[in-house]
């Protein structure tokens, strides 16, 4: 059943929570304009409960049911959604699953409270997009579109209308970028990432491989996977990620 939360900030947000005695519990961060209806969000919580795990999935600000609108959101503000949900709802530490830009506020996660968090498993992982996209991907006749009216619209094949980058947006994630200085990852952490994805690059995978610090990280690349990450196979990939972690975390 879904119950909302008021944040320390004020922001009223969506969650579904399945409570267990135990072991760590899961919690799973969605990606970009996505909500916790998601089928990676389903099927983990369905596998945590025949695990007997707990498992916490939620809706940013702005995103599925959760008040706000998307267009005044940040990454700044949705990570401090994910931190009120998991500080006022779960104890102990958790295993983050984040997909997308999901997987970029679990990073931002781990590196501020990293007490809080037992193990990561992160899906397409996205760290710093904003920036990839104003630096790389934006015309320049979009920026000064940014400037001058304080967002632009970008199609995606995810949606039917296109998606709303704003100003906001883009000078928030700058301050929240993971490439700029040390990431340091010293619990279990598990990169999931799919040759066919368009939308983040494998490359970026290589790249968050090789700039996070910690003794047990390993990056698995699934040939011919796409963004989505959401076929049986891939699925089940998460779940033994998931298990690996809490395995690799009791044995320490």
């Amino acid at each position: 059943m879904t119950q909302y939360l008021t944040s320390p900030q004020g922001r009223r947000l969506a969650y579904n929570h399945s409570p267990q005695a135990g072991a760590p519990g899961v919690v799973f961060l969605g990606g970009f304009k996505s909500d916790m209806q998601g089928s990676k969000a389903l099927f983990l919580e369905d596998w945590a409960r025949g695990k007997g795990l707990s498992f916490l999935r939620f809706d940013y600000s702005g995103h599925g049911v959760s008040d706000g609108a998307f267009e005044d959101g940040s990454i700044g503000d949705w990570r401090d959604d994910a931190r009120a949900v998991i500080t006022a709802l779960t104890t102990g530490p958790q295993v983050l699953v984040g997909s997308s830009m999901g997987g970029w506020i679990s990073l931002l996660l781990a590196r501020e409270m990293p007490q809080r968090v037992a193990g990561l498993v992160t899906i397409a992982a996205a760290p710093d997009f904003t920036t990839t996209t104003w630096d790389e991907e934006l015309t320049e006749a979009q920026r000064t579109e940014v400037r001058a009216k304080g967002r632009v619209e970008i199609p995606s094949e995810y949606a039917d209308n296109p998606y709303i980058f704003t100003e906001k947006l883009f000078d928030d994630g700058a301050k929240q970028r993971v490439f700029d200085q040390p990431l340091p990852l010293p619990m279990p952490t598990r990169l999931l990432q799919g040759t066919a994805d368009k939308d983040v690059l494998p490359q970026v995978a290589t790249r968050l491989l090789n700039h996070a610090s910690g003794s047990d990280i390993r990056l698995t690349l699934v040939k011919g996977a796409d963004h989505r990450f959401s076929t049986p196979d891939c699925l089940a990939l998460i779940a033994t990620a998931i298990d690996e972690v809490l395995q690799r975390q009791s044995a320490s």
